[in-house]
């Protein structure tokens, strides 16, 4: 290879790291415009004690799904913070209960369906959906999953025995001083990955994966009513997370690639099933059987998806674009919408 070969490959390379270096700034932005303000609120709600009284509020449902009531105030933390504090919850509450692993299988599904709303719905409003309805969609989702693996070990009578669980987690610090540097170590961690996202996206894409992924999963994608611009993103959504998977679609839509129905049925898929690889490993090491945490997540969200995609085939435009999506700037607008909603 020439000496001209090699420079021209290098300043490539170059080019391409600060394109990528960019946009990655730019979507960490975005995120952290949204995660920063929202997470110092639900600190504060927690330190004000309105988070146990949510917990107390939720005991009543928690017996609708075969849970003692204390495990209202583990979901209610996961639903308000996060998928870890709930954990950290449930840590010290689960000894003294004695749960199966069927109870544990339960309850852990329920918060990887809806863990950390007050961020995760805030990204899902900056895409382009309505808050309430993917507020609704999440808890009903969590609620009804929990609910159907509850009467299916009831009646099978399998994953009765005691849970154990292979590892705890160390108690939190109490004050803002460790909460605002786990906080600050957690932001890395998120820019590091969405720079390793973007890298990669940009490789992919060149290489020709992306185009292989997308004809692949294309028969799935049009079952649940998405087009085929959405599948890398709905696959990094599903498997690291909305942060990441959202951000790339606030990127997305803003550029005006997808329309309104692509955003509404890639959040609705994401946040019913997401990050099903580190969250799933999480909840197998608390006690958790796979069949809850991964396989029926999984097979009930191809079926939601896949019901609210024909619900959405009835919906009269207007109240489409009223109740379950908002405006975002550079999104596909409605004459784009009517198109995809008739022969989808």
């Amino acid at each position: 290879m020439t000496s001209l070969a090699i420079d021209s490959l290098f300043s490539a390379l170059l080019t391409g790291v600060k394109r990528s270096f960019r946009d990655a700034c730019g979507i960490f932005w975005e995120l952290f415009r949204i995660i920063l303000p929202i997470t110092i609120a639900t600190r504060v709600l927690e330190q004000l004690g309105l988070i146990d009284k949510l917990g107390d509020f939720l005991a009543p449902l928690m017996h609708l799904v075969g849970l003692p009531g204390e495990m209202g105030l583990v979901w209610a933390t996961a639903m308000v913070m996060n998928v870890y504090t709930g954990l950290m919850v449930f840590a010290s509450l689960a000894p003294g209960l004695e749960l199966t692993v069927a109870q544990v299988t339960i309850v852990t599904t329920m918060i990887l369906v809806a863990h950390a709303l007050p961020v995760e719905l805030r990204i899902a409003q900056k895409v382009g959906t309505r808050f309430r309805a993917m507020l609704l969609l999440r808890l009903g989702g969590a609620f009804l999953l929990g609910w159907l693996l509850h009467m299916t070990y009831q009646l099978t009578g399998t994953l009765q025995q005691t849970s154990q669980a292979l590892w705890s987690p160390p108690a939190a610090g109490p004050g803002w001083g460790s909460w605002l540097v786990s906080q600050l170590q957690s932001m890395l961690v998120i820019f590091v990955i969405i720079l390793a996202l973007v890298v990669v996206l940009e490789f992919l894409k060149k290489i020709g994966i992306t185009a292989l992924m997308t004809r692949l999963l294309e028969p799935l994608l049009t079952l649940l009513g998405m087009s085929r611009e959405v599948a890398p993103l709905a696959i990094i959504g599903m498997t690291l997370g909305i942060s990441y998977g959202g951000g790339l679609l606030i990127r997305e839509a803003e550029t005006g690639q997808l329309g309104k129905r692509d955003i509404f049925m890639s959040l609705a898929l994401m946040g019913l099933c997401h990050s099903v690889i580190e969250d799933t490993l999480v909840m197998l090491v608390f006690g958790a059987h796979i069949s809850g945490v991964l396989w029926a997540r999984v097979a009930f969200t191809l079926v939601a998806v896949f019901i609210v995609a024909q619900l959405l085939k009835v919906v009269p435009l207007s109240v489409f674009e009223r109740y379950l999506v908002r405006p975002v700037k550079g999104v596909a607008g409605a004459s784009t919408d009517k198109k995809e909603m008739s022969c989808c």
